[in-house]
């Protein structure tokens, strides 16, 4: 099943569990939505045509993040004229997670309104707190036994002497 749904001004296909990078939105990150203008779904090989919409039909999806796009270069040169303008460009994007497309009448299901997107960089730092915690741990278990030496080294040098 999928659908193409107009978001900030684009027509973009969309499917359950897709994320998709759109224009800036105004909607603060983790926030749900919804969209309405759906203008053709199809539904196992049954296609829907809107008129400029279908009606009923609705895109549940949740904010991700807001980022920035690629940094585009914009160069205009005249020849022999001595003119050169040099400008760049990065374009604010807002990433959503379409949760699911809704019909007539459906409402999102509390499994998939409370669907938190896995991050892959969130898995990777993860994985790296807990090594580092545990590179932490060990220093921290040689600067206590070491503490715990010098006292007794200490002592044994003024007996010494």
């Amino acid at each position: 099943m999928y659908a193409i749904v107009e978001i900030a001004g684009q027509q973009f296909k969309v499917q359950k569990n897709q994320r998709v990078y759109v224009h800036r939105l105004e909607a603060s990150e983790g926030s749900n939505l919804e969209f309405d203008k759906v203008l053709l779904t199809d539904t196992d090989g049954k296609i829907v045509v809107g008129n400029p919409t279908v009606d009923g039909v609705r895109v549940a999806a949740q904010v991700l993040s807001h980022l920035q796009g690629d940094k585009v270069i914009v160069f205009k040169k005249k020849r022999r004229k001595g003119y050169q303008k040099m400008n760049g460009h990065r374009q604010q994007l807002s990433e959503i997670f379409v949760q699911d497309i809704l019909g007539k009448g459906e409402k999102l299901k509390a499994e998939h309104a409370a669907l938190k997107p896995k991050r892959k960089t969130a898995v990777v730092q993860t994985k790296a707190k807990s090594k580092g915690e545990e590179v932490i741990a060990e220093i921290v278990a040689e600067v206590a036994a070491t503490k715990a030496k010098a006292p007794a080294k200490k002592a044994a040098k003024k007996k010494a002497e």
